[in-house]
């Protein structure tokens, strides 16, 4: 798949970040397509099945040759409580649930997602090795998925599973907050991907709210440190008349190694925002000043919750 330089995370559709308009949020799906961008990606965890569903319905008026679609199995909700099932069976069937609520009959990639739950559990990542990447691998086989990744917070567990997997069986994976100004730990890991002919998608340039003016959600894992450090970064930004946002921006794409920069939002006028200050030149002395400011708290990140 050769993919847009950024692509439409849809968890915000879910209502993850903040609530929204599904009116809106449809219209900033078409707007995302309209603007070039042909990747979107989703999950049935993403507000608990309801992304996928406000998702469908803007797939619904969109051309299927305009985009590709991501998923995932393995990480999901009920009744406001996770859940999580990384068996064959249950891949199986949330590959078919996910498209009956996305409108569409074919994914073209499907990943494990947050695989580091999976290790915290009875068969550790050798069950995603062993169970779920060769179920998802039927499907690829009988031509209902199109390609085969997998998704994780923590890049070593990544490394792990495509060490442990026959040649070819991780086709991509999805890392996120690991290529933003604090934290660009993912440069470490291109070069083991490339080697094993992976594609590497980035998401969260804004590392889920960390670099941003609006700030972090209460439910935000960053242990409180680094929290303090990005409002202080965000605060030099602004004196400088430079939203953090846009440096942010401007910083994760920066990349060429990487295919995608994956962030989500809910408006248009957002979306356009954003992918304008991809048109300006980034301002190298202030991801110095930034970086600076954050200090002691580069790379400091989270275990996924």
């Amino acid at each position: 798949m050769k993919v847009s330089e950024v692509g439409f995370g849809a968890s915000s559709l879910g209502g993850v970040f903040h609530s929204f308009d599904e009116g809106r949020g449809i219209e900033a799906v078409m707007a995302a397509v309209d603007a070039g961008i042909n990747i979107i990606d989703v999950s049935p965890y993403y507000g608990h099945y309801k992304a996928e569903q406000v998702l469908g319905k803007a797939l619904k008026q969109i051309p299927r040759d305009k985009y590709y679609l991501s998923t995932k199995v393995g990480r999901y909700g009920e009744n406001g409580q996770n859940t999580w099932d990384y068996s064959a069976r249950r891949a199986k069937e949330s590959v078919y649930e996910s498209m009956e609520r996305l409108n569409i009959d074919y994914i073209d990639l499907i990943n494990v997602h947050d695989i580091e739950f999976q290790g915290r559990m009875e068969g550790g990542l050798q069950k995603v090795v062993d169970e779920t990447l060769p179920a998802l691998h039927e499907l690829k086989r009988e031509g209902i998925v199109g390609h085969v990744g997998c998704t994780d917070l923590q890049l070593e567990n990544l490394q792990w599973v495509i060490e442990h997997s026959p040649s070819g069986t991780i086709e991509s994976v999805m890392n996120f907050c690991h290529y933003c100004l604090c934290d660009d730990k993912l440069a470490d890991f291109l070069d083991f991907f490339e080697q094993n002919g992976v594609g590497v998608l980035s998401a969260s340039p804004f590392s889920m709210g960390l670099l941003t003016e609006r700030g972090v959600p209460d439910w935000h894992p960053a242990p409180q440190p680094l929290v303090e450090a990005c409002k202080r970064a965000a605060e030099h930004c602004r004196k400088k008349g430079y939203p953090i946002e846009k440096l942010a921006m401007q910083y994760a794409c920066s990349n060429e190694r990487i295919a995608s920069t994956v962030f989500s939002t809910t408006r248009a006028e957002n979306l356009q925002k954003n992918l304008g200050y991809l048109d300006e030149p980034m301002d190298e002395t202030l991801v110095q000043e930034v970086k600076d400011i954050i200090g002691n708290q580069q790379r400091v990140s989270w275990q996924n919750t």
